[in-house]
């Protein structure tokens, strides 16, 4: 499971998926800095280059992953930075739930294992027990900006893919940072930044169960519109 460098650009973008299980196996950093290298060329409105990566690995991620979650757990609520808005309706909250069914399946939880389901829920807040963890953050003087996020967003893609072409797996999350204060300490952010996203990074373990699931996706019919053209 996993890509490899001597893929075409089709076969990363079409074989990629998001990897919630990981091995116990260390990634190197020159390999990751390889990653980065890659996914930084994606474009960014007039070369802002707002984003910053904060990879963190070991005892530092441990304490995140401790600080997480032993503050869902006492229900302290949600301290995200970057807002993600009104809760889904309709067709976006319908995807969202297929989403979970597909991978509730594939990992034998029923609907009214509630034990289960909150383990697995837990797993999002240990940045899914991977080696590596990747803190996307932008300028706070930025903040506002229509144009940062989507410069964010384009990096991250980058990134999953390059990792996808060497061999490793991701899954962008945002229950990583959840409790902000945990991972601005632990991580060594500054304040000039904001925290936007995570990206669980590792090795991906071909026997977890979830990590063969591809995710149902919408036709080129069902999201594109073709004008002017015979």
């Amino acid at each position: 499971m996993g890509g490899t460098p001597d893929q075409t650009y089709a076969e990363v973008v079409l074989g990629r998926r998001s990897i919630r299980g990981y091995l116990k196996k260390p990634v190197p950093r020159a390999l990751i800095e390889e990653i980065l290298e890659m996914a930084m060329r994606s474009p960014s409105s007039m070369n802002t280059q707002p984003y910053h990566f904060h990879v963190i690995t070991g005892e530092p991620l441990d304490r995140i992953r401790k600080g997480n979650t032993e503050r869902i757990l006492a229900g302290e609520p949600d301290s995200r930075e970057f807002r993600r808005g009104e809760p889904f309706k309709g067709v976006h909250r319908d995807r969202q739930v297929g989403c979970a069914i597909q991978l509730f399946e594939a990992m034998g939880i029923a609907r009214d294992d509630k034990e289960a389901r909150q383990d697995w829920v837990l797993r999002g807040f240990r940045q899914f027990d991977a080696p590596v963890c990747v803190i996307i953050t932008y300028d706070r003087e930025l903040d506002g900006s229509d144009d940062t996020p989507f410069d964010c967003g384009a990096v991250t893609t980058a990134l999953v893919n390059a990792a996808w072409s060497r061999g490793l797996g991701c899954v962008i999350n945002s229950q990583g940072i959840m409790q902000s204060p945990v991972v601005r300490e632990h991580a060594g952010i500054p304040d000039d930044q904001v925290i936007m996203k995570a990206v669980a990074m590792g090795w991906p373990d071909p026997d977890f169960p979830a990590n063969p699931v591809k995710i149902t996706r919408r036709s080129v019919a069902e999201a594109a519109r073709f004008v002017g053209f015979d």
